[in-house]
């Protein structure tokens, strides 16, 4: 039995190794034009991108009215921070479009022209949808924004070929959420897209690639959140209006981040891991600056 055991152990071991050993080969980038994953990443962009946006239209716009585009001005809606969503957004789908691009072993020109576009591309159309939605309206501010994103991340590829300086999100649960639930969200996975309060955004630079200093790190970041707090509504006009008294105030942030990327390692699969949650800021001791509660120091900030 203890044989059979042990033969059974070595076979799984054999078999998940092979899968392991293919699985990496899968995710290693190709050296040269595979046209096999070009295809297969024009083809998958466009059936999630599609198959998104259809889903938009059945959950978000079909139960409102439908009337000539139009534009509205929305720019002092949220503290902006809705607008830093945007930039944060549009840069990190056209990171990924320029990464599933360079995977397939695509020109550095293609990975910028095609991939680094993705988010300002999808973006626009989902604003078009607003412009055409009554209850909506397709914001200016929002299509600056998502240029801005794109702009950073192609930006960065053509003046030093790496991203020095990344956007990142972080979140934590507020008071706010549960005074006006319908808006603001009632479950955490709706509060971390819809209550401004707890979201912070942040650029996070990357020290060595700035100082080229053996001193710091590869990975050490140093990073600059932007966040806000005290809103039940985009503006103190829409509040009064219902009845509501409210202090938006900015919030300013300092604290260190870790670049994922800049970790080594030979496995494709951490290599890949670490390039999908590079879009968080890591937790980690940060200074707060506001003119509500002045300088405040966390011992850990998320």
């Amino acid at each position: 039995m203890v044989r059979i055991r042990l033969l059974s152990f070595m076979l799984l071991f054999s078999v998940f190794s092979q899968a392991q050993s293919n699985f990496e080969d899968f995710l290693n980038p190709s050296d040269s034009l595979n046209i096999a994953r070009q295809t297969g990443v024009y083809i998958g962009e466009s059936v999630a991108l599609g198959t998104t946006l259809v889903g938009l239209n059945q959950i978000w716009y079909k139960d409102y009215p439908q009337t000539n585009f139009h534009f509205i001005n929305d720019n002092k809606q949220w503290l902006q921070l809705d607008k830093i969503g945007h930039v944060y957004s549009s840069y990190h789908l056209g990171r990924v479009g320029a990464e599933l691009l360079s995977w397939s072993g695509a020109s550095k020109n293609e990975q910028l022209v095609y991939g680094a576009t993705l988010g300002f591309g999808f973006l626009t159309v989902v604003e078009t949808f607003d412009g055409f939605s009554q209850e909506w309206g397709a914001s200016s501010g929002d299509i600056i924004a998502n240029a801005t994103g794109t702009a950073l991340y192609v930006s960065q590829e053509l003046l030093w070929k790496e991203q020095r300086i990344i956007p990142k999100f972080s979140f934590h649960q507020t008071k706010f959420a549960s005074q006006r639930p319908e808006a603001l969200g009632a479950a955490l996975n709706e509060q971390i897209l819809k209550d401004y309060n707890g979201q912070t955004y942040w650029l996070s630079f990357n020290i060595h690639s700035f100082t080229k200093d053996s001193f710091f790190p590869k990975w050490l970041n140093l990073a600059f959140g932007y966040g806000g707090e005290g809103m039940l509504y985009g503006n103190d006009t829409e509040a009064i209006e219902n009845s509501v008294l409210q202090n938006p105030y900015r919030q300013f942030y300092l604290s260190f981040d870790v670049d994922l990327t800049k970790i080594q390692t030979k496995s494709h699969f951490l290599k890949t891991l670490f390039s999908v949650f590079n879009t968080i800021k890591v937790p980690a001791p940060t200074l707060q600056y506001d003119d509500f509660n002045g300088v405040k120091a966390h011992f850990i900030y998320f």
